[in-house]
This record gives structure tokens, sequence and C-alpha cells, in this order.
């Protein structure tokens, strides 16, 4: 018998759901055919075969979340490979809601009540679950969120949130556990902007000029040792609404683009995040993060800072307005923008001063 565990995943990936088994106990495999396929930070990882053999046991049902190092399959005969995980996209006749074939889930080991991340004991709190009631799974006992969850489940707490839904609800809870938010609000007086202009990509280039002015706005905070990491590339983070949840492609290096890679960059994802196409690599790595809500509605808002980012800027509906010019009142087209920062890591003044540069590459 051979073990083979949940491989490193990269991007410093702790854990994986399960999102369709390939393979049933008693198949015979061959080296790098498909196993599983698996959700990671809204990636879809499909896991190939480390050898050929024969699968004598599957650990893990559909919907479970499996630690990197935690054993995912048994062979009961074969010669061992050199492999690792592929990124790619769940195949189109997977299914990726049925059940996984006669799964056994690994043994577990009960913890000290109580043991837990701030980011669980925050997710424990918003679904109503007494931590010194959870048995933990995690290493030397700890209580995971995925124990969180099992219990709210088993206590009838409603339908378990799956893939991007869950995911945002982890993020969600670590953010509210670590980040110390602090919103400050404006508008930019868009009226020279000519006809048809999308604000997405004036939007980008703005950030990129309040980064410029303040670069501390683009940077990474490590809570935990107190420690700021100024980012030398600005990875832009564009939240996008789906049916399937709130998905974050990344565009990288905003500033090496020009306008028409730029729009080109920003159709792919689009395409790629509603295929469910994007690999891990365009899931992740954001310095900066921006919410274009507006174009479905509202005008400001207190967003969410996801670490290790220290900011997120909102902009809400541009609107018609009367505003004050020259001493006569005039009618503008006005965008509402709302940035929200770690004041852990970005003083009252940075942000200030940040934002008013975002609003002046606006008017221009």
């Amino acid at each position: 018998m051979t073990s083979f565990k949940l491989p490193d995943l990269g991007e410093g990936l702790q854990e994986a759901e399960i999102v369709a088994w390939h393979v049933s106990p008693g198949d015979r495999v061959v080296a790098d055919q498909p196993l599983v396929s698996v959700e990671t930070d809204k990636a879809v990882v499909e896991i190939p075969a480390p050898q050929s053999g024969r699968i004598a046991q599957l650990f893990g049902a559909v919907g479970d979340r499996i630690a990197v190092g935690e054993e995912l399959v048994q062979f009961s005969e074969g010669q061992a490979a050199d492999t690792g995980a592929v990124v790619g996209n769940l195949p189109k006749d997977a299914d990726p809601v049925g059940q996984a074939p006669q799964v056994k889930k690994a043994a577990r080991s009960r913890a000290d009540a109580g043991k837990a991340t701030p980011a669980v004991r925050a997710l424990a709190s918003s679904l109503g679950v007494d931590l010194a009631s959870v048995a933990g799974t995690g290493p030397e006992g700890t209580v995971t969120s995925k124990d969180v969850r099992a219990a709210s489940a088993d206590a009838g707490g409603g339908e378990p949130l799956r893939g991007a839904r869950r995911s945002m609800a982890e993020n969600m809870a670590r953010a509210g556990a670590e980040v110390v938010p602090a919103t400050i609000q404006d508008v930019a007086n868009v009226m020279q902007w000519p006809e048809n202009t999308g604000p997405t990509l004036r939007l980008i280039r703005a950030i990129a000029e309040g980064v410029r002015v303040e670069p501390r706005l683009n940077s990474w905070f490590e809570g935990a040792q107190v420690r700021l990491s100024v980012q030398d590339r600005l990875n832009l983070g564009l939240a996008m609404d789906t049916p399937d949840g709130l998905f974050v492609p990344v565009v990288q290096d905003v500033d090496s683009l020009n306008d028409a890679q730029l729009r080109d960059r920003l159709d792919d994802l689009k395409t790629k995040i509603l295929e469910r196409s994007a690999t891990l690599g365009e899931l992740t790595g954001q310095t900066f993060t921006l919410s274009n809500f507006g174009m479905i509605a509202g005008r400001h808002v207190t967003l969410v800072v996801l670490p290790p980012q220290v900011a997120i800027l909102g902009a809400g509906r541009i609107d018609e307005q009367a505003v004050a010019v020259d001493g006569k009142v005039v009618v503008c087209r006005i965008l509402p923008l709302s940035l929200t920062f770690d004041h852990r890591a970005i003083t009252g003044g940075e942000a200030a001063r940040f934002l008013a540069a975002v609003i002046a590459d606006l008017e221009r």
C-alpha cells in the first residue's frame, strides 16, 4: 500500500476544497491521469496521479476541505512516480456537484476545546458556534474553519456555502478579525470626460497615479510581525460580481500595459471568470483592489480590506448633480469615491493624499 497526500499547490495555500473525483476505488490508473479536481481560493486545480497502479481508497467527499499534506488516495499496488499538481480547468464532463464514490474521511483527533485562530473565532461567532464544543482537527488540535462549518451544519445552521461563496465568507471573517479599517470619501467631477468613456480604465490609471504619489498604499502588511512591504509593481485586483459569487481577478503590473493592452487584459479576465477558466496566478497576488460597484448601484460605501493588502478603492454610481463653479450653479457629472484602508499601516494623511491624487487624475 502507498499513500498520496495533497501536494503543495503554491501561493502559500494551506488547503483546498474537493470539487470532483475522477476515479473510484478499484480503478487502475496511469501516472499523470487526473485523480481529483479541487478548488483553491477560487481557482480550479486538477491533481494528477503520482504513479500508475490500482486505487484502494479515496479520502474526502465532494465539498470537504483537505489540508496540504493530508492523505488523498491510497494505492494497493503500483510504482510511485514524481509529479506535481497542475493548475487548470475542471473537465467539462466532470460532475462538480456529484458525490465521490465510496470515499472515507481520514481519522481525526479530538483537540483542546476552543483552540483557534482569530479568523476562525470570528467565523464561529458569525455562525453562532460555541468553540468549546468543537473537536479540532488541525495541527496540535487546533479548531479549523472546516470544523466550525461542520459544527454549524450539524446544528441545523442552514445550507453550507461552497466554492467561491465559502472562500468569500472565510476571507471576510479573516479581514474582520485582523484589519483596523477606516474610510475616507470624496467625489470627482468627470464632466470633462469624452462621451461614452468607460470608467474602469480611467479608474485604473488614476489608482496608478495615486500609488505614484503615495506608494505605501500599494503594500502588504504582516500584522503578526508589524511589518510593511511596499510593492514595486501595481497588481490590481478587480472585484467582479458573478452568479457563482465574488471573484477578484488580478491585472499584473498595470504600469507595463498601454491602454489597448489593458483593455484586452480586462476583457480576457472577464471571459475567464465567467467560464471559470482563470488560473490561480490570475486570481492571486493583488497589491491593491478596485470595486466599481457603481456600475450596479450605490454612491459611497465602507469596503473590506483583505490582508495582506492595506487599501481598496470603491467607485459609486456617476450622477448629474448641481455644483457651484466660480460662483455659478452648473450641472456636472459626479463620480463618488470611497477609500477604505488599514489604519494599522496607513495614516489618514497618506490616505487623503492618495485619494486627492486619484481625483486630480480623474478630473483631467
